[in-house]
C-alpha cells in the first residue's frame, strides 16, 4: 500500500515592533526580568481598553505582498475564547473571518537528491494578526509551573500555508525560505530557537491508488494530526517523520486516523504524545472585538506595495545574472540580507578599482569578459578567508570594520599579484581588526610583493642546500617534499615571494641535481 503524506504548517511570527500588539508596553521582554514588561491592558484588567499596533499592522500588510496574497480592503479583528493559565484576558484577540490577506504563495527551490532540483510552490491560506500568549515555565520538581506574562500581548502575524508539502524535508525547506523572507522584510528576526518563529505542523496520509491517473486521489483530505509548537528546523523534520512512521503503522493495521487531534512533541523520546481532541473553530466561540475599530486597509496597502524590498529568490536569480555567482555561493550570501548586501558593494568597489588600475604591462582588463573571474575572487575572499577571520574573532557582518572599498582594493592587489594570497591573509585579519586601508598596512608591515626578484635564484640554491631530507625524500618520489621546500622558501622571503615563481624556481634547482 503506497501512502502520502499531506502537510500543511501554520507559522507565528514575532513582530519585531517596539512595543506590544494593544498596548504600550515593551515588546523586549524577553530580555527583562519575569513580569516587568506588563500593564492593565496586557494583564486584561477589567476596564483597560487595547489600542491596535500601526507598525505591526503594516508588518503584516507588508508581509501579505511579499507572500503576494490579496489584501484585503477591510479586516477586523475578533476574540477567540479559551481558557489557559497563560491567557490573562481568559481570550486572545485574533483575526477570523476578515485577516489582513488570503491567498498567497510561496515558491522555493528543493532538491530531495531523487527528483533533482525543482521549484515547490506552496499556497497561502491566510495571513493574520493577533496577540501571543504568556510563556509558561515547569518547574523542576514536575509539580509548580510559573507564568511569565512579558510575552502576553507580543504582536504575533500567523502564516497558514495550504496542505501542498509532501515530506519532511519539504517542510523544513519551506519553513527556512519563509523565514528568509520575513528576515528580508525587517518585520522579525525569524530565531527559531529563540521563539520568535514558532510552528505547528499539521499532517494526514492519504492513499495512492494502484491507477492514480483515473482517480482524484489527489484532492482527498483525511482528518488531521497537529503538532503543536516545534522551536526548531530539525524539529520539524523530526515531529513530521515520526508521524508519518506512526501514522503508516495505523494504516497498515487496518485503523487509519478517523478524528482530529493535537500533539506534543518531545525532544528528548523523538516521539509526538496526544495532548487533546482538536477543536473546531466554533469551540472558541469567534465574535468581533468590541474595543477595536474596524480596519479599512486599501490606502494602506497603496502604501506599502512599493516598500516591499528585493526578496530572496529574486536576488538569487539577479546576482546569477548580474555579477556570475556560483549557485552555491549565491546560496551562502543570500541566506544572510547583510551578507549579500556587503557582496554586491564590494563588487561595485572593485569595478570601479579594476578600472583604474592597470596591469604591469599597463592593460586594462574588460570588466564584462573578466566578471567570473572577478566573481569567484569576491565571493572565495568574501566567504571563506573573511569568514574564517570573522569566525575566529567573533566579528558579525554588520560590525565588520572593513569598508567594502578597502576590501575591493585588497582583492585589487591580490588579482594585480601586488601581494601574495599568504600576505594577503594577513593583511585581512589585521583590516579585520583595526579597519586601516590595506595599501597603509601592507607599506607599515612591509607585506607587499618583492618588486626585485633578482635575489631569489639564490635563495631558491640555498634552500634546496640546506635541506638534504626533503631533497632525498623528493628523489624517492615523495611529492610533498617539493611543497615543503617552496614553503621554506616563502618563509625565508617572509611570504613575498610569487608562489609560483618560487616553485619555478626550487623545481629548477632540483633538476640540476
Amino acid at each position: 500500500m503506497l501512502l502520502e503524506p499531506v502537510i500543511g504548517l501554520e507559522i507565528h511570527v514575532q513582530l519585531k515592533t517596539k512595543t506590544k500588539m494593544f498596548c504600550g508596553c515593551s515588546n523586549r521582554g524577553e530580555f527583562e526580568p519575569p513580569n516587568t514588561t506588563v500593564c492593565p491592558i496586557c494583564m486584561g484588567h477589567p476596564g483597560a481598553l487595547p489600542a491596535i499596533n500601526s507598525q505591526a499592522l503594516d508588518f503584516g500588510v507588508l508581509i501579505g505582498l511579499a507572500l503576494d496574497g490579496k489584501i484585503a480592503t477591510k479586516s477586523n479583528f475578533d476574540r477567540k475564547n479559551y481558557f489557559y493559565p497563560d491567557l490573562p484576558k481568559g481570550y486572545q484577540i485574533s483575526q477570523k473571518d476578515l485577516p489582513v490577506a488570503e491567498h498567497g504563495s510561496l515558491t522555493f527551490e528543493f532538491d530531495d537528491g531523487q527528483r533533482g532540483k525543482r521549484a515547490v510552490t506552496v499556497r497561502i491560506n491566510r495571513v493574520h494578526l493577533e496577540e501571543d500568549a504568556a510563556k509558561m515555565l515547569h518547574g523542576a520538581d514536575g509539580v509548580s509551573s510559573f507564568v511569565d506574562f512579558n510575552r502576553g500581548g507580543t504582536p504575533l502575524a500567523e502564516i497558514v500555508s495550504e496542505p501542498d508539502l509532501h515530506s519532511p524535508a519539504e517542510a523544513k525547506a519551506f519553513l527556512q525560505e519563509l523565514r528568509l523572507v520575513m528576515r528580508y522584510l525587517g518585520v522579525s528576526d525569524a530565531d527559531m530557537e529563540k521563539g520568535h518563529l514558532r510552528c505547528d505542523a499539521n499532517i494526514s496520509l492519504r492513499r495512492i491508488p494502484e491507477h492514480p491517473e483515473q482517480e482524484n486521489w489527489a484532492l482527498q483530505l483525511n482528518p488531521k494530526t497537529e503538532v503543536k509548537n516545534l522551536n526548531s528546523f530539525r524539529a520539524v523534520e523530526r515531529a513530521l517523520e515520526y508521524e508519518i512512521k506512526r501514522q503508516t503503522g495505523l494504516w497498515e493495521t487496518g485503523q487509519p486516523i478517523n478524528i482530529q487531534s493535537t500533539r506534543g512533541w518531545n525532544e528528548a523520546t523523538g516521539e509526538t504524545v496526544l495532548q487533546r481532541i482538536k477543536e473546531d473553530s466554533h469551540d472558541y466561540r469567534y465574535f468581533p472585538e468590541p474595543d477595536l475599530p474596524p480596519l479599512e486597509l486599501s490606502e494602506l496597502t497603496a502604501k506599502l506595495r512599493s516598500q516591499v524590498p528585493e526578496l530572496p529568490a529574486a536576488r538569487r536569480l539577479r546576482l546569477a545574472e548580474e555579477y556570475g555567482f556560483s549557485e552555491a555561493d549565491i546560496r551562502v550570501m543570500c541566506d544572510d540580507k547583510e551578507t549579500a548586501d556587503y557582496a554586491e558593494r564590494v563588487m561595485s568597489e572593485l569595478r570601479e578599482w579594476i578600472a583604474s588600475s592597470p596591469a604591469a604591462d599597463g592593460s586594462r582588463l574588460d570588466w564584462d569578459k573578466h566578471k567570473p573571474e572577478f566573481a569567484r575572487l569576491v565571493s572565495g575572499w568574501l566567504l571563506s578567508k573573511l569568514g574564517g577571520i570573522m569566525a575566529a574573532h567573533k566579528i558579525d557582518i554588520r560590525i565588520l570594520k572593513i569598508t567594502p572599498e578597502n576590501f575591493a582594493e585588497l582583492l585589487t592587489m591580490i588579482h594585480l599579484k601586488k601581494v601574495t594570497g599568504q600576505n594577503a591573509l594577513l593583511l585581512l585579519e589585521e583590516m579585520a581588526l583595526s579597519g586601516a586601508d590595506p595599501s597603509i598596512i601592507a607599506e607599515e608591515k612591509n607585506l607587499l610583493q618583492l618588486e626585485d626578484l633578482s635575489g631569489l635564484n639564490l635563495i631558491a640554491e640555498n634552500i634546496v642546500v640546506g635541506n638534504p631530507k626533503a631533497v632525498a625524500d623528493w628523489k624517492s618520489g615523495k611529492t610533498n617534499a617539493l611543497q615543503f621546500l617552496v614553503g621554506q622558501m616563502m618563509k625565508t622571503t617572509k611570504g613575498k615571494a610569487p608562489p609560483d615563481l618560487a616553485r619555478k624556481l626550487v623545481e629548477d634547482e632540483l633538476k640540476k641535481l
